[in-house]
């Protein structure tokens, strides 16, 4: 018998996504617009994503990722009547691909339509982290930018006896207060660009010096503020005059927005985490763009018991939030692999050839990450001891010298290596922590003398794991640099063809 789809999609603000669950909770596909179009940051639907995840079959549900005549409502509020008037309804995105949704729910010749589930925006964050966690019962919290209103949320998450998830929201914070507007105006100030480079930012952050936290903190936060009153003193999403902190560096401008979010972060965290009904909830899942900040994940993670961060925390990860709503019970999570297949054996022995050879390979093998960061299948990898690595991946790669590359290590190894408490993991690179022999792996560690970790367990289901091992067999070294597989402006590499075309660009290996 065949088993019943809900596809989840997230589309029309930035970085689309589309997911497909099937009704024994297994996740079929999840992937990235931006991989098909080429296109970084794609806010659109294509051929190419919506014709993988058609392959599963014609979902039995389409569900949205958030209320669209909800968030024009906020749209009208904040004066952008043009975005209101004309931002493409779900039908008007979805409808070049099914027969049965007309771009309208005006049925002109009387066919039989399809209706589209809609879920708010930071239930679809909160779904997408609780459904995929290993908890049965949580504290939810989301922080991003905007969602239709929501700028904050925090929720008990928990499974019902017949298995279904409920979600009672318990604090909420309405735009214009935005943690997530205030890091994308400072990022902007800092000749970034905002709602993209929040985590160039971050990494500048480590050249900065202190003088500007108190003027930021105090430009930005209202003193007397408290879990019930976590305000801004200004609306950022008009965001900051170029004028502001003229005085300052862009480094240095950049540690104190960083500071300023970590304190906010933590103040509220720890407020939240002591209210009597709060308690019992001491597992956390932390959801939306602001949770991709792993340097502020570092400073809030010791509050809970444990915390939860999906590997695509974002607006695209809300695709399988959605889709997670429209299912209502808990998903089968194996890890973020979920997007186009790249056929065929993970070719540990020819990457670890080319890595004697060159010090420098590519590889793009299996399924694509679903999420922001390469974990291994579309990566570009190097030997982290020599003293050049660093600079001839960032040559490679085309950006900025300040910025980091992430060690991927040996699950056994890293506290070794790592100031890591002996029971952290970090599979999915959310966390940072200080190298204990920086000397020995100068590629991997930052200014400030950390690394962004991503630990291998031995229970890791991609090839990583066995190329690792034989990695450290061969070298007595249990780590790799590991960074995105990417050219400059672009996407990560999706298929064989993406990988050809980076081989011919930039005269790096990419194995298969």
């Amino acid at each position: 018998m065949k088993l019943k789809t809900y596809m989840g999609v997230s589309a029309g603000f930035h970085d689309a996504g589309v997911s497909v669950v099937d009704s024994n909770g297994n996740i079929l596909f999840a992937g990235h617009s931006e991989r098909y179009s080429k296109v970084k940051n794609d806010s659109t639907l294509n051929e190419g994503i919506m014709n993988e995840a058609l392959s599963y079959g014609m979902p039995d549900v389409v569900a949205w990722y958030e209320r669209p005549w909800l968030k024009k409502t906020r749209q009208i509020y904040s004066g952008e009547w043009r975005k209101a008037l004309n931002d493409k309804s779900p039908r008007a995105h979805l409808s070049p691909y099914f027969d049965d949704i007309l771009p309208t729910s005006v049925n002109m010749d009387s066919r039989p339509t399809r209706s589209i589930s809609t879920y708010s925006h930071h239930l679809s964050h909160a779904a997408a982290g609780f459904q995929t966690s290993p908890f049965e019962e949580a504290m939810v919290i989301v922080v991003d930018a905007i969602g239709e209103w929501d700028t904050i949320t925090a929720w008990r998450a928990w499974y019902d006896d017949d298995g279904h998830a409920q979600y009672q929201r318990i604090y909420r914070q309405l735009y214009p207060h935005s943690l997530g507007l205030f890091y994308s105006a400072m990022t902007q100030r800092c000749g970034l660009k905002p709602m993209e480079e929040e985590y160039i930012l971050m990494g500048m952050a480590a050249y900065g010096k202190k003088d500007a936290y108190r003027d930021v903190w105090e430009m930005a936060i209202n003193q007397d503020y408290n879990l019930h009153t976590q305000k801004f003193k200004r609306n950022f999403h008009a965001g900051i005059e170029y004028e502001f902190g003229a005085q300052y560096g862009k480094e240095t401008l950049a540690l104190a927005t960083q500071l300023t979010t970590e304190r906010f972060l933590g103040t509220f965290m720890r407020k939240l985490a002591c209210k009597p009904w709060a308690l019992e909830l001491q597992n956390c899942v932390f959801m939306g763009g602001v949770a991709l900040n792993c340097v502020a994940n570092s400073h809030i993670r010791d509050i809970w018991n444990d915390m939860w961060i999906m590997p695509n925390p974002g607006d695209c990860g809300s695709s399988l939030g959605a889709a997670a709503l429209a299912y209502g019970k808990k998903l089968n999570w194996q890890g973020p692999y979920l997007g186009t297949n790249i056929p065929g054996e993970y070719p540990s022995e020819e990457i670890i050839g080319e890595l004697q050879r060159e010090g420098i390979v590519g590889v793009a093998s299996g399924r694509a990450e679903f999420g922001p960061r390469a974990l291994g299948n579309r990566s570009l990898l190097a030997d982290p001891r020599g003293e050049d690595i660093k600079d001839r991946v960032n040559e490679i790669k085309r950006r900025q010298k300040f910025r980091p590359f992430a060690p991927m290590i040996l699950e056994e190894h890293a506290h070794d290596y790592f100031d890591m408490p002996r029971l952290d993991t970090s599979p999915y690179m959310q966390h940072t922590y200080k190298c204990k022999h920086p000397e020995r792996f100068p590629a991997i560690v930052h200014h400030d003398g950390t690394s962004r970790v991503q630990t291998v367990g031995k229970d890791d289901k991609t090839g990583a794991r066995d190329l690792l091992e034989k990695w450290y067999v061969l070298t007595d070294c249990p780590m790799l640099l590991n960074t995105s597989l990417n050219i400059r402006g672009e996407p990560m590499v999706n298929d064989r063809t993406d990988a050809n075309r980076f081989e011919k660009k930039y005269g790096v290996r990419v194995c298969s």
